[in-house]
């Protein structure tokens, strides 16, 4: 009696694989406005599984383990849906610009490219960066004009 839990649940790791490698592939049919996305199916799908498989294995009755499981993954999937929503939006919104921030180079910077650290709010990485004067490996620079994500320093 578990067999429907488990293809339910590993057609929806399958789906989820599928939706973190080749992005979300629901998203392009435009459905509903977001409100179905095949990452969040896939959640809804794989708790529905989950929680059936472990709800009939502690012996409730097969009735109780179908609802359950699907009460699960319908909150599974609103959440999903309402976390993919959010981070879509704060993926979309205007760049924050760079001009004006310092750092530190991490590389040698020249004309032709370096990389720098800044100190932003959001700067966890580190960024292309070039310089119209050599600036060493180590030196603190700030940032005077940004192209993309790429940033033009000056030695600070």
């Amino acid at each position: 009696m578990l067999l429907p839990f488990l293809i339910v649940g590993g057609v929806g790791l399958a789906l989820l694989l599928v939706s973190l490698i080749l992005g979300d592939i629901l998203d392009h049919f435009e459905i509903g406005d977001g409100a179905i996305s095949g990452t969040a199916l896939a959640v809804g799908l794989v708790v529905f599984g989950a929680a059936g498989t472990l709800t009939a294995s502690l012996g409730l009755e097969l009735v109780w383990a179908y609802v359950l499981a699907a009460a699960l993954a319908v909150v599974a999937y609103v959440l999903s849906v309402l976390v993919v929503r959010n981070l879509t939006r704060s993926s979309d919104g205007a760049p924050v610009s760079a001009v004006g921030l310092g750092g530190v180079a991490r590389s040698d910077i020249s004309p032709a490219g370096g990389e720098v650290s800044l100190d932003g709010p959001g700067e966890l990485e580190r960024r292309m960066a070039y310089s119209a004067e050599p600036i060493a490996e180590g030196s603190r620079v700030r940032v005077v004009e940004q192209a993309g994500s790429r940033v033009k320093v000056v030695a600070d």
